[in-house]
């Protein structure tokens, strides 16, 4: 698989540990982006239209914190706890810069990914594309043939940075974030091959 980045100097990769929990809930995952995907139905109901469209003003998104388990984040204290899930994080001297929440399902041989940030100042060097490849190699550890992921609609730099990772579109949810601060907003549903 190829990458639009060559992987950043310097960034050590690992499994997340427990005293890992903090910077990972305190990592900024806020956005801003100039299009967004609309989702659009033909007339004729055989499906559906994504359009990239532009916004002005610039749509700046802060997802609000996400409450974790008492056991923290998946994987986070050793291959033991869960065979299933991984936390793999990004460290940039020492600071987390990045991390990929993920879990696999053997029912249908697929791993999600829960969970993907990449600190802003750190965006666009490839350490994305590197998280996802230690995804991808858990993944195919547990017999996994795709990988899996929800992103929404408004979040077209994480689109873009999907696609350029190979995923392709493979649905959408217009009701998932109902009751949700991001009410209104579509889920869109990708995926790769892994093998």
């Amino acid at each position: 698989m190829t990458t639009a980045h060559a992987p950043a100097e310097g960034i050590v990769y690992r499994l997340a540990r427990p005293e890992d929990a903090g910077a990972i809930e305190a990592l900024d995952s806020s956005f801003t982006t100039s299009t967004v995907f609309e989702v659009a139905a033909p007339c004729d109901g055989s499906g559906f239209l994504l359009r990239e469209v532009p916004v002005d003003p610039p749509v700046h998104k802060v997802f609000p914190p996400e409450e974790h388990d008492e056991q923290g984040f998946a994987g986070a204290r050793g291959p033991d706890v869960d065979a299933d899930t991984r936390t793999f994080v990004a460290l940039d001297g020492g600071e987390l810069c990045g991390f990929a929440a993920v879990g696999y399902a053997a029912w249908n041989r697929r791993l999600t990914i829960e969970d993907i940030e990449v600190a802003p100042g750190h965006r666009g060097r490839g350490i994305g594309s590197a998280l996802m490849e230690r995804a991808a190699e858990f993944a195919r550890e547990r017999g996994a043939e795709h990988l899996w992921l929800e992103v929404s609609s408004v979040n077209a730099p994480a689109v873009h940075a999907y696609r350029r990772m190979g995923f392709v579109f493979c649905g959408l949810d217009t009701a998932l974030y109902g009751g949700t601060p991001s009410a209104g907003e579509q889920a869109l549903f990708m995926s790769r091959p892994c093998r």
